[in-house]
């Protein structure tokens, strides 16, 4: 118990400070609220971003909160975990690189009973942290092109609170609830001819999102679970100035100005996944998630929305339980993640797709585990207006499970 709570205590310190200093960079931040994290908790990165279907027996699952229901009596579950990213940008012209450190998730579990459990987690839900200079755009309904350079920075902080409840030995369901807040910084300058126009706007973000999930035990080695967020909207408020300079001079057109900005709406989205046992020590997991953009009715001046398929593929290996060595409790897993994107500029759609491997390493004599993992992946594309992303990433994921409230025993 000592122990356990020393590590708790060093990694809410790091966690916080890590918080602070979260920064994601990408040209497709600059889409609506941003780039959306993969906050995924435990050995999730390593299988592919996949577990709809697993339990949260020794790690909070955060694709499904229906897997609360299957928590262990007395256990208390923390998840604190960061990522390094290794980012080269490329078009047709340019090539660049930069790297990263983001803040993943800081979040705990804990039963209220043999049949139900509570977690709360504080994540970043996005990122619109981005550069870019000399990009050429076309003017609608004309031949020529205006020149846009533009920074931003900022993003939405997600609170999220969720409890599980087991109705038989079989059937788990569970809710979810979202506050969403945070801000934007914009800064753009468009330039077209000898004309020079600079948009400058701080967008403060608030909104509450609600989700549910179910998993269902059809046998020991095989688990089915679905999930269901509901369309949300998130209101925002705008401060913002706008001067122009040509060859006449510069003049300030609006100044710290006060608006109400269109509401940014979130689609309904389903997911369904499996987790399938294999010889008691392979576990196939495999989700799919569909996200309809399109009824949300809104767009960008740089692209539309388009409905968003997310498929995700896992496979993990562990040697029976039986062995004792330390090597033979480690976990290896691999999984495969492809994403068609919900932006799509010029007819042109931003997919992603990644390969990942990860490791987990048991610490101590008990369930507590640090999960590692390493993914590869490609976003976007060279021409049509697009821009390539390569990424490497490397997640580390601390996931503590410690035993709470059991008298202890003497012989």
């Amino acid at each position: 118990m000592k122990n356990n709570l020393t590590y708790l205590a060093f990694l809410l310190l790091f966690s916080w400070q890590s918080y602070a200093q979260s920064i994601s960079s990408s040209p497709y931040s600059l889409y609506g609220l941003g780039t959306v994290y993969d906050a995924d908790f435990g050995g999730i990165p390593g299988i592919g971003s996949s577990g709809i279907a697993l339990p949260s027996t020794q790690f909070i699952n955060n694709l499904n909160p229906a897997s609360l229901g299957f928590m262990n009596l007395n256990h208390f579950l923390f998840d604190v975990g960061g990522k390094a990213i290794l980012t080269s940008y490329e078009n047709s012209v340019n090539k660049e690189s930069r790297n990263n450190a983001q803040f993943s998730h800081l979040a705990l579990a804990f039963p209220v009973s043999d049949k139900s459990a509570f977690s709360l987690a504080l994540k970043p839900y996005s990122s619109s942290t981005y550069k870019i200079s000399n990009l050429s755009l076309p003017i609608i309904d004309s031949d020529s092109d205006y020149i846009l350079d533009a920074t931003g920075t900022g993003g939405l902080n997600d609170v999220d609170i969720s409890y599980g409840r087991k109705f038989s030995k079989k059937l788990s369901l569970g809710a979810s609830a979202s506050v969403l807040f945070g801000n934007t910084t914009d800064d753009k300058t468009f330039t077209i001819g000898n004309s020079i126009t600079n948009s400058y706007k701080t967008t403060n973000y608030s909104g509450a999102r609600l989700s549910f999930g179910g998993q269902y035990v059809v046998d020991s080695t095989f688990t089915i679970g679905s999930t269901l967020k509901l369309p949300t909207k998130i209101n925002g408020s705008q401060v913002g100035s706008l001067t122009t300079v040509n060859i006449s001079g510069s003049s300030v057109i609006e100044s710290d100005v006060t608006t109400d900005v269109d509401s940014y709406y979130m689609p309904f989205e389903a997911g369904f996944g499996i987790s399938k046992v294999f010889k008691n020590n392979i576990n196939l997991t495999l989700d799919y998630e569909r996200r309809f953009w399109t009824s949300t009715n809104q767009s960008s001046i740089y692209g539309n929305y388009a409905d968003q398929d997310k498929y995700a593929l896992g496979l993990s290996y562990s040697k029976p339980s039986v062995i004792r060595s330390y090597f033979d409790r480690i976990k290896y897993s691999t999984g495969f993640n492809y994403d068609t994107g919900y932006l799509e500029v010029d007819g042109n759609r931003v997919k992603n797709v990644s390969l990942s491997v990860g490791l987990s390493l048991p610490l101590e004599n008990s369930a507590t585990a640090l999960n590692i993992s390493y993914s590869y992946g490609q976003k976007g594309s060279i021409g049509n207006g697009l821009i390539k992303e390569n990424y490497h990433k490397l997640s580390l994921n601390l996931s503590l499970d410690a035993i709470w409230f059991v008298k202890r025993k003497i012989d």
